[in-house]
């Protein structure tokens, strides 16, 4: 038996399931955010978990056509702050606890898709940032004076930490 909810604009189908017994998940079907939770949970934990996986799929969009081009913005920016050029950077949908990634050792960096709409100079300080970890891989101070050469990056910080607090985007008009 699904019930049928909207949440913040989202339809929401919630099936609770006699056969789940610790975990619940979510995932879109037909732009409907399918809710799966064990029957036995309370209302309120009921309420909590389907108000969190929505705000998850909610945050995990895929990448649009629309999206800045990292690749043109990586060799801009390396040229600019003289650093090296990634081996490749591309959109990623699946990081939810991190704005971006960076292998030094194949030079590949991740963008979180959750930056898409974020301001040019914002996006720009997390590519530097990654850029400058393919010269120094830890944060240590030889690091941070590679990252500093961005002078909006404290700027940056503090934006993203708003956004991180889900302040920033809502307020924000490109």
């Amino acid at each position: 038996m699904a019930e049928e909810l909207e949440i913040d604009g989202v339809a929401v189908r919630v099936i609770r399931s006699p056969r789940r017994h610790k975990t619940s998940a979510a995932r879109l079907v037909d732009g409907v955010v399918e809710v799966r939770v064990p029957a036995w949970l309370s209302d309120s934990d009921r309420a909590r978990t389907i108000d969190d996986l929505v705000r998850r799929i909610r945050r995990a969009r895929p990448v649009g056509d629309d999206a800045p081009d990292l690749d043109e913005r990586a060799r801009i920016l390396a040229r600019r702050y003289s650093l090296p050029r990634p081996s490749a950077i591309r959109w990623v949908t699946n990081q939810e606890r991190r704005w971006a990634s960076c292998t030094p050792d194949t030079g590949v960096i991740r963008v979180s898709s959750r930056l898409q709409r974020v301001p040019m100079w914002v996006l720009d300080a997390v590519i530097v940032h990654e850029l400058a970890h393919l010269v120094e891989p830890d944060h240590g101070p030889a690091f941070q004076a590679i990252e500093n050469r961005y002078p909006l990056r404290e700027r940056a910080d503090g934006f993203l930490e708003a956004m991180g607090m889900g302040l920033a985007l809502e307020h924000y008009v490109p």
